[in-house]
């Protein structure tokens, strides 16, 4: 009998995988974050804020 363990071929692929998506998620939403954050969506937010707020009924 062997001291050593044996390994399948799959084995630790569940901890590979959730790593892998996690640092993809993380990405994503930094990149997200610097889309949101850019001049053009805060000015085009802030324009359409503006004109919706000075609507006359």
């Amino acid at each position: 009998m062997s001291k050593f363990p044996t390994f399948r071929d799959d084995d630790g692929m569940a901890t590979v995988e959730y790593a892998i998506a996690t640092l993809a998620a993380a990405a994503l939403a930094g990149v997200l974050y610097l889309i949101v954050n850019g001049e053009a969506v805060v000015a085009g937010l802030t324009a359409l804020i503006e004109r919706a707020l000075s609507v006359k009924f």
